[in-house]
């Protein structure tokens, strides 16, 4: 069973940072693309980015120049860097791994950003 184990989420004060972790297997980390989405409140789930396993990455435009998206291969882990934050980046930031057709999810961790 693919297990996606995330960590780092919290409330933080807009202007502030925070970074969130995904650490999976090394069978999957070596393979799939890596991606973070979110949801918020009454939004549909949107791609925030993703990182390929050769360190290819994408980024919403909403938050291109804030995030970054990075992977440590010894820790088989893939992080979410998230500086400037604002009210609007409050959402559930879920770990994605996929390699069509298979995508998998982690249980999803609340950012919750205050004005």
């Amino acid at each position: 069973q693919v297990q996606l184990v995330e960590s780092g989420g919290g409330l933080v004060q807009a202007g502030g940072s925070l970074r969130l972790s995904c650490a999976t297997s090394r069978s999957i980390f070596s393979i799939y693309v890596m991606g973070w989405y979110r949801q918020g409140p009454g939004n549909q789930r949107e791609l925030v980015a993703a990182i390929t396993s050769g360190g290819i990455t994408n980024y919403a435009d909403s938050v291109t120049g804030r995030f970054t998206i990075f992977r440590d291969s010894a820790k088989n882990t893939v992080y979410l860097q998230m500086n400037s934050l604002k009210p609007e980046d409050t959402a559930v930031y879920y770990c994605n791994a996929r390699n069509i057709p298979r995508n998998y999810w982690g249980q999803g961790t609340q950012v919750t950003v205050s004005s």
